[in-house]
This record gives structure tokens, C-alpha cells and sequence, in this order.
């Protein structure tokens, strides 16, 4: 027992020592006054998939505290428009941009669109929505994966034909079945996990490129 408990000590101090709050991105996003540093795991995506450009309409699901809305703001520029959906506040205001503070699942999101002047038709939909983790690692990623679900219906609902798809996943056994499903709708799929992401995350990104017609 007391050998258990010296190794889970010490495995407890390598997890802390692994993890910075205040690591290499956080001091990148404060010095580039963007949000969060969940901002560069956008951008090193869309530098590799070329998603975001101007003029586009974005639908940007779990945006708070707002970097990848501030990230998309500067990409769509003045011609594009950004819906963003969110349980928490928003810390950002962005002049082509619209929030919404509520539960995605609540919300009918066609009157919606109608009531603050959105197209219903997206070019891209992001999802970087996560659940308020338990530590009980089944019942994270199956919330995760719920999560992504919904996103992926949203998207198959309002995305325009060719448009792309984002979502983030707690990385589990549902991986292959979530890609299975993206591949219905998308003509290409592919997984990423950005250098941004925190060595300890389980989180991967999933995309869907080209909605089929």
C-alpha cells in the first residue's frame, strides 16, 4: 500500500509539472489580446485546410470566452457575419459578430437565424463545445461525444453544400463510429491534434471537408 501510494504521488507531481496554466500560448493569446489560447488550435487547423475566408458566414458552437469568434471576425472581415452559441458569457464584442447565451439544445435555431438576420446556410460550422468534466473519464468523453453529435446534425442541417465542419472530441472507442458518420456527410475526413493542445489532453479535432450536396 505504502508503495501504491508513493507511485501515485509521484505520477499526481509529473501531471502537475506537465501541466502550465501559463504556458507558451497562454502568454501568446494575452499578448495578442485573443481570449484564450484555444485560438491557435484554429488557426494551425485552418492553416493546414485553408476553412476560414472572407466574406463567409460562420455558425461558432461553445464560443465562449470568444478566441476563435476573434480569430473568424479577422478572416470573414467586414463581408462575412459570425453566429456564436454558448451556456457562459461571452468576454468578447465584435462588430460582425452575434452571441447567443443559451443551451444549443433548447434553442430552435431557424427563428433564430430569422431573428438576427442570419442566412440559415452556413460556410462553416465550428464546434470547439466541451462538457463540464466529471473526472470520470466514460462519462466525459460520452458527453463529449454527445456533444459532437449534435454539432454534426446542426451542421448537416445548416451547412451549404461544399461547406466545412469542425468539432472537438474527448478522444475514446466512439472515434471510429464519429468518423463514420462525418464521412456520410463529407467528402473527406480528418483528424487533427494541434501543437497548441496540451500534452496531457485527450482532446482531437474532427473535420469534415466539402459537405456533400
Amino acid at each position: 500500500m505504502k508503495r501504491d501510494l508513493s507511485q501515485r504521488t509521484f505520477l499526481d507531481k509529473q501531471s502537475r509539472m506537465a501541466f502550465n496554466p501559463k504556458d507558451h500560448y497562454y502568454k501568446k493569446a494575452k499578448k495578442e489580446n485573443f481570449a484564450a489560447r484555444s485560438v491557435f488550435k484554429l488557426e494551425e487547423i485552418d492553416r493546414k485546410f485553408h476553412l476560414l475566408k472572407a466574406g463567409q458566414n460562420i455558425l461558432d458552437l461553445g464560443a465562449s470566452p470568444g478566441s476563435w469568434s476573434q480569430y473568424a471576425s479577422k478572416k470573414v472581415g467586414s463581408t462575412g457575419r459570425i453566429l456564436g452559441v454558448d451556456l457562459s458569457p461571452m468576454t468578447v464584442e465584435l462588430s460582425n459578430a452575434t452571441f447567443i447565451q443559451a443551451d444549443l439544445r433548447d434553442l430552435k435555431l431557424a427563428e433564430i437565424f430569422e431573428q438576427h438576420g442570419f442566412d440559415p446556410i452556413f460556410d462553416l460550422v465550428l464546434s470547439d463545445m466541451a462538457p463540464k468534466t466529471t473526472g470520470i473519464r466514460f462519462t466525459d468523453q460520452a458527453r463529449s461525444m454527445e456533444l459532437c453529435e449534435l454539432a454534426l446534425d446542426v451542421a448537416r442541417q445548416f451547412l451549404k453544400p461544399r461547406g466545412h465542419f469542425v468539432c472537438k472530441l474527448f478522444h475514446s472507442d466512439d472515434f471510429n463510429k464519429l468518423r463514420d458518420e462525418i464521412k456520410k456527410s463529407f467528402d473527406r475526413f480528418e483528424a487533427m491534434k494541434p501543437d497548441s493542445t496540451r500534452k496531457i489532453s485527450k482532446e482531437i479535432f474532427l473535420i469534415g471537408l466539402g459537405k456533400k450536396g
